[in-house]
């Protein structure tokens, strides 16, 4: 059984974000499906649309762990959502079941995934992030991002 065996890749950022972030995002997704990862994410809006969304439109599987209880808050790029009713806790969950994290832009939630993240010692790429926070290899494009995730899994 196959998916057993793929790895599942957390992409992580803001609800909301610029035109240019929310590329950045999607071709992260884009980068994450055609490597035939799981794409995990919060399942709403900004970063994790854009995500979501190129990894579909390559041909991906996404999980979005939503913070609500209803399945219909996920975005429509969403393959399997997961509502949880847990608000922000659900940051756990989505750290948790991620072998490897991606961080593009994001704020005080993003930067709470990357503590815990870190705090379970799994390993942290930033793109256009939190660039004080001792743990997090930085990357400069999305391409590099997905490529440094992947060698993390890989050594």
């Amino acid at each position: 059984m196959e998916g057993l065996n793929r790895v599942r890749v957390g992409v992580i950022g803001a609800g909301e974000c610029s035109q240019e972030i929310y590329n950045v995002a999607k071709t992260v997704g884009r980068e994450v499906a055609k490597r035939n990862a799981i794409l995990i994410c919060g399942g709403l809006g900004g970063v994790m649309e854009a995500a979501a969304r190129g990894a579909v439109e390559a041909g991906g599987v996404t999980v979005g762990i939503l913070p609500g209880e209803n399945e219909h808050q996920a975005n429509a790029y969403i393959t399997i959502p997961i509502p949880t009713g847990l608000s922000h806790a659900r940051n756990v969950v989505l750290a948790r079941v991620s072998q490897v994290l991606i961080a593009v832009s994001g704020g005080y939630g993003t930067l709470s995934e990357i503590a815990l993240a870190l705090k379970m010692e799994k390993n942290v790429v930033g793109l256009h992030t939190w660039r004080h926070v001792p743990g997090i290899m930085h990357a400069e494009d999305p391409v590099e991002a997905v490529e440094m995730a992947f060698s993390f899994l890989h050594p």
